[in-house]
């Protein structure tokens, strides 16, 4: 085989894109320019052609955790490369390696089809497999940087690929070192280490209460419950857009957890770092009386108040002026900061 034939296809360029299927609010936006990625090897051609238009760039999967404006200037790249496979595996632990385009749901079921338990409690989160580690998603106590070996990328600063293990990637409560340095890392393929000796994670509330009756569930049920749980609080993106949790929840020190245990006895909270608490924003914004709220085409998710919601003909312009409304009365009752989850492009 000549080396023309052993040469990846070209991506595929699109001017003018529309991205209302391809952000979970259901935003009425377009991209300039979309490329669309389905092989790591397509991305060094591409980011050449980007760098000699002096273009703007960025890095679109399944659209759950951004808000985006009306049009995406310069070039957008659209992540599709798939694929799934168990590198290797042992008497602790199974590699398995996916690409950044992987359905982030559909890989967890798929761990759970190959007996790889672990990601259940992760289940029904919207979006790809290469965006989970930017966020470091969790869920009912557990966060996909448990389950990370390593992760290849495309360095945008040095124009090659890297392989980061874990500890290079300085994860922390919805953060890592991909979310600190934005616009340089495009994530390819994440490695999972999924070890084969598995327990029950069932000590969030909701799961406890799940299973008060049964407190050896097995892999499948938990992923069924959680499936249940996140239905039921949050709204279905194809029903009504959303991006999920839209704060993320505040992490105060002990000292100022107590005094506003102090003027708020119903306070939900949970333990994190040694000396924090970490505060549900969630109850927060409740008690503020937005659960439900409409402010024109946008809102407050009646079921959890943690959801902003568009309605139909929303813009990023609205949802970020709901949030701040949310931000500013959030502070004033209880001196505590939110910050937006999703990204703003």
């Amino acid at each position: 085989m000549n080396r023309a034939q052993n040469a990846p296809q070209p991506s595929k360029l699109t001017r003018n894109l529309g991205l209302q299927g391809r952000n979970t609010f259901g935003f009425d936006a377009s991209a300039e320019l979309a490329y669309e990625i389905t092989s790591a090897e397509q991305i060094p051609e591409v980011m050449e052609s980007i760098a000699a238009q002096k273009l703007s760039w960025r890095v679109l999967g399944g659209g759950s955790n951004v808000i985006l404006p009306k049009v995406l200037p310069g070039a957008t790249l659209l992540m599709n490369i798939i694929g799934t496979e168990i590198t290797s595996s042992n008497q602790e632990h199974s590699l398995v390696a996916v690409g950044g385009g992987v359905n982030w749901h559909d890989f967890v079921s798929w761990s759970l089809d190959n007996d790889l338990p672990g990601l259940e409690n992760l289940a029904l989160i919207p979006g790809t497999v290469g965006a989970a580690p930017i966020q470091n998603i969790g869920a009912y106590g557990i966060a996909v940087a448990d389950y990370i070996d390593s992760i290849e990328a495309f360095d945008a600063h040095t124009d090659s690929f890297v392989t980061l293990p874990k500890s290079a990637c300085h994860f922390a409560y919805r953060d890592s070192y991909f979310k600190q340095h934005p616009h340089r890392f495009i994530v390819t393929k994440v490695v999972f280490k999924i070890p084969k000796q598995w327990q029950a994670r069932i000590h969030y509330a909701d799961l406890a209460n799940q299973f008060a009756t049964n407190v050896t569930p097995s892999p499948e049920e938990i992923f069924l419950a959680v499936c249940k749980i996140r239905t039921r609080k949050l709204p279905d993106p194809k029903v009504i857009g959303n991006a999920g949790s839209f704060f993320q929840n505040p992490i105060v020190p002990n000292e100022q957890h107590e005094t506003l245990l102090g003027k708020h006895p119903n306070l939900v909270s949970y333990p994190d770092a040694p000396g924090k608490r970490k505060l549900a924003a969630g109850w927060l914004i409740d008690q503020c009386g937005f659960k439900g709220e409409r402010m024109g085409n946008v809102g407050v998710y009646e079921n959890q108040a943690l959801v902003l919601v568009n309605h139909g003909g929303g813009t990023a312009q609205d949802i970020l002026g709901l949030a701040k409304c949310i931000q500013e009365k959030v502070r004033k009752e209880f001196g505590v900061s939110l910050e937006i989850e999703p990204n703003i492009l």
